[in-house]
């Protein structure tokens, strides 16, 4: 039955009449023009795929992810082994007072100042051990004269021994009257030498020749030997730092293997070699000492703290870059794709980190396939089509 809808009037008085059964046979003739479209498109696809759609084929396909692989094989590489420590004077020497001490009446050198050996650093005043020195040399002249007294009494009781005016007894009294005024003279020589000596101990001296690096002392002071060490110095100007390694890298150090010595806020690089490797390891700390000698620059500063990296011995292992290593509680890993193209976790060992990648000691032989990247999107035991390509390490 169809309804009849109220008659609207236009302008020009024309009357319209609008069916709604029409509308629905046209609106059905459309959907069903539709799936007859629809189905055509299935039916053409279906022979052109052999039957078989290919939504279906690109689905399967997309289960099975394609993962990139290398096979990093065996690389040449030098062990850099990374310290840091105090920087200090490879020979500090402590100078102190060697005599009996006295009132400083010259410095002659300050901080950052060079020394030769032997040089004077400081003067003491020696008035009273210069007095002493003439009271000495007086008292040489006085024992010379008495023993040239007792010469002559000698010789003369000699000549009369003949004449039988001397008795054997009195010619032996005259003799060691001699010997003794002889002695005397030796004596007091010997007590002029020490008081020359002592006085020659008053200067503060360069034990040997080098870079003042501390100078604790001024002009009026009073020193004596419990006065401590006045200036130290560094022998040569030769300067070390004093890095503490673990026990596993303490091993692989040797005397004599090349470093280089950065100091803490500085962009300079000093080259040097170690020199002295510790014997012994910290029981509470577990590492060891590795003195490492540098040559003198102003700008190495003693008493500060650097950064120094040996290049021990050369190393043959795989080298991976850095996407292909992945850690978490259980240690370091890597993905390798096993002969059943399935997904296999392996433990390794790193070594040095390098510009050139991640340097693997343990766990690995080079000849696995390893996941360069999307390692954390696999899991172990999964499969996938394994894509090989050249690692950027082996790369020209």
């Amino acid at each position: 039955m169809n309804l009849e809808r109220p008659l609207r009037t236009t302008e020009s008085d024309t009357l319209v009449v609008i069916d709604d059964g029409a509308r629905r046979r046209k609106r059905m003739a459309i959907i069903a023009a539709a799936l007859v479209a629809v189905i055509a498109i299935i039916v053409a696809m279906m022979m052109l795929g052999g039957g078989k759609p290919a939504a279906d084929e690109g689905a399967t396909a997309g289960k099975i992810p394609t993962v990139s692989v290398i096979v990093p094989g065996q690389t040449s590489v030098a062990r850099v082994i990374t310290a840091s420590g105090a920087l200090a004077a490879r020979r500090d020497q402590p100078v102190g007072v060697a005599g009996q001490g006295g009132r400083v009446t010259q410095v002659l050198v300050d901080a950052g100042s060079w020394a030769r050996q032997g040089q004077t650093l400081a003067v003491i005043d020696r008035s009273v051990q210069t007095q002493q020195a003439a009271q000495l040399a007086a008292q040489i002249d006085a024992a010379q004269a008495n023993a040239a007294l007792a010469e002559a009494n000698y010789q003369r009781a000699l000549s009369l021994q003949g004449r039988g005016f001397v008795s054997k007894a009195e010619i032996d009294s005259k003799r060691a009257t001699r010997d003794a005024a002889t002695a005397q003279v030796r004596v007091a020589r010997a007590q002029l030498g020490a008081t020359r000596a002592e006085i020659g101990r008053l200067n503060i001296t360069a034990p040997s020749a080098g870079l003042v690096l501390e100078r604790n002392v001024e002009v009026g002071q009073v020193v004596g030997a419990g006065a401590g060490a006045l200036f130290r110095m560094a022998q040569g100007g030769a300067m070390e730092i004093r890095a503490n390694l673990p026990q596993q890298d303490l091993t692989a150090v040797k005397v004599g293997m090349p470093a280089t010595v950065t100091p803490l806020g500085s962009d300079r690089t000093f080259t040097g070699s170690v020199w002295q490797v510790a014997p012994t390891i910290d029981p509470q700390t577990r590492q060891g000492e590795v003195r490492i000698s540098v040559p003198y620059d102003p700008a190495f500063k003693p008493g500060g703290f650097g950064e120094a990296k040996i290049t021990a011995n050369q190393t043959t292992a795989p080298v991976l870059p850095q996407s292909a290593v992945m850690s978490d509680s259980k240690g370091s890993y890597v993905f390798i794709v096993g002969s059943n193209n399935k997904i296999e976790r392996r433990a390794v060992q790193l070594g040095e980190v390098q510009d050139a990648g991640v340097t693997v000691i343990g766990g690995l032989s080079g000849r696995e396939r390893v996941v360069e990247t999307a390692g954390p999107f696999l899991n172990p035991g999964q499969e996938v089509r394994p894509k090989r390509v050249v690692p950027k390490t082996l790369q020209p």
